[in-house]
């Protein structure tokens, strides 16, 4: 086995760049204009953005003028989630209900003041309580609320139940927005299935570049809080200059990503079943997280009793395997997950969560260099526990 090649199995922090992605990027780089200006450039530039949006709408069945860019999945986030989104001409939300294992910026609450953010719980396999979710509606009436689900979560892979969760909201009034930045390329995502008023996505998720997001309405019918004010781009929800290249690529990669799922989403499952049984094989007393549940084809979170996540991390990149604890926004530093601790994981085991995250360069090679590094991991931990 070459010792100098990586094995990058960290797809769920960031994805490589899409050569599709790459090559829009080159083009678009090399033009000038700005998406806002009325001369021939300027034309240009709109244009090529609105190729972008309509790529992007397509990527989960959206109508083109729904989408809003943004600079990233955070800033989509932080302008899903103010008192204003829901039916134009609604009430404003005076609560913010969300799933106890979202994304940090999430949980967060961003507009709402901290006393008016409540968490879903969840079950022990990171499924949220949708009995806990009617029944707190119920009780918050005739006050109008907001829920935040995400659509899978991004440590355990678990995909939650959007669309029922949508159900019981719209039954009490509430809008719905959920977080899907690791869904698309994974799992088919269409917004009208979901019924949900608003979604998250992410360009660097799915090949694109950093730094570029989207939110997407259902309809014209829903209104939002702009979070940016100023020029007035993005039909005046989002102010600021478009990044027309970052865009370009955010619309060449949802493209890629729309057009090979059917045939990616099997190959990656196979490709989890791989890991898993090598997981298996080499370390018995191994716990897979929310391995009862619906989760993502390219997503395993585990853990070796004994064994803590920072010395793994560290023994796996030495072997040249790129690997997370979980979510990578928490300024590279290693600690217990609150993904984990919202399931009622024992916290010693969460503490030596690994997360093992795959994609559409990834092989069986990938496969047998994680296994061979495993093997070596988990041989030196039985030698310092039977000396211990």
């Amino acid at each position: 086995m070459d010792r100098e090649a990586r094995t990058y199995l960290d797809w769920n922090a960031t994805a490589p760049l899409r050569e599709a992605a790459a090559r829009a990027l080159v083009e678009a780089l090399a033009r000038t204009g700005n998406a806002s200006s009325v001369h021939a450039e300027g034309r240009a530039a709109r244009a090529a953005l609105e190729g972008a949006r309509a790529e992007v709408a397509r990527l989960v069945d959206a109508p083109a003028d729904a989408v809003i860019f943004t600079s990233g999945g955070t800033e989509a986030n932080a302008l899903a989630l103010s008192p204003g989104l829901g039916p134009v001409g609604a009430p404003r939300a005076e609560a913010l209900l969300v799933g106890a294992g979202e994304h940090p910026c999430v949980l967060d609450g961003h507009r709402f003041a901290p006393d008016a953010v409540e968490r879903i719980p969840l079950s022990a396999d990171g499924i949220v309580d949708l009995g806990w979710l009617e029944a707190r509606l119920a009780a918050l009436a005739p006050r109008r609320a907001i829920v935040s689900l995400q659509l899978a979560n991004g440590e355990t892979g678990v995909i939650q139940p959007v669309a029922e969760a949508a159900r019981i909201a719209h039954a009490h009034g509430a809008a719905i927005h959920t977080d899907a930045v690791q869904a698309p390329g994974r799992i088919a995502v269409s917004i009208r299935e979901l019924g949900v008023d608003a979604l998250t996505l992410s360009a660097h998720k799915l090949g694109g570049l950093q730094g570029a997001g989207a939110l997407v309405l259902a309809s014209s019918a829903v209104a939002v809080d702009s979070l940016l004010r100023g020029g007035g781009q993005e039909r005046g929800h989002r102010a600021g200059t478009e990044s027309v290249p970052a865009v370009v690529a955010f619309g060449a990669a949802a493209r890629a990503a729309r057009e090979g799922l059917a045939d990616e989403g099997a190959r990656l499952a196979a490709l989890g079943r791989a890991f898993a049984a090598a997981i298996r094989a080499r370390a018995p007393g191994a716990v897979i997280f929310g391995e009862g549940a619906p989760r993502l084809p390219n997503t395993l979170l585990f853990a070796v009793p004994g064994l803590r996540a920072e010395t793994a991390l560290i023994a796996f990149d030495l072997g040249g395997v790129a690997l997370s604890s979980g979510s990578a926004c928490s300024s590279g530093k290693v600690k217990r997950s609150h993904v984990l601790d919202a399931m009622g994981v024992d916290p010693a085991l969460a503490e030596g969560a690994l997360r093992v995250s795959w994609g559409w360069a990834t092989d069986d090679e990938a496969v047998i260099r994680f296994a061979s590094v495993l093997e070596d991991v988990e041989e030196r931990r039985a030698r310092r526990s039977q000396a211990a």
